[in-house]
């Protein structure tokens, strides 16, 4: 059993970054990928991006990829999406997730954190 808290979520301006974080209970973190999710308001729940127990491997939805970063300390047992040259339609509820594979299945899934980007 895994249990995720996210923190970091707040009002940022079109342009501007925030950092994420994710803290994650258990010993036996670094087994699990772990991923970055969204959910926009009306919209499905979508993949932003993941990184391998190990930390080695990162994937990222089209969409973020160049912006966004993932990364992991697996003696913290935290994971962190950094997000940068954020756009309003990257508001949303972001959710991080604990899974066997990088692209999922993902298993265990955090409260979410709300993040606006105005505009």
């Amino acid at each position: 059993q895994v249990q995720l808290v996210e923190s970091g979520g707040g009002l940022v301006q079109a342009g501007g970054s925030l950092r994420l974080s994710c803290a994650a209970s258990g010993r036996t973190f670094s087994r699990y990928a772990m991923g970055w999710f969204r959910q926009a308001p009306g919209k499905e729940r979508d993949f932003v991006g993941g990184i391998s127990g190990s930390g080695l491997r990162t994937t990222y939805a089209d969409s973020v990829k160049g912006r966004f970063s993932i990364s992991r300390d697996n003696v913290k047992n935290t994971v962190t999406l950094q997000m940068n040259s954020l756009k309003p339609e990257d508001t949303a509820v972001y959710y991080c997730a604990a899974g066997s594979g990088i692209v999922g299945p993902y298993d265990y899934w955090g409260q979410g954190t709300q993040v606006t980007v105005s505009s």
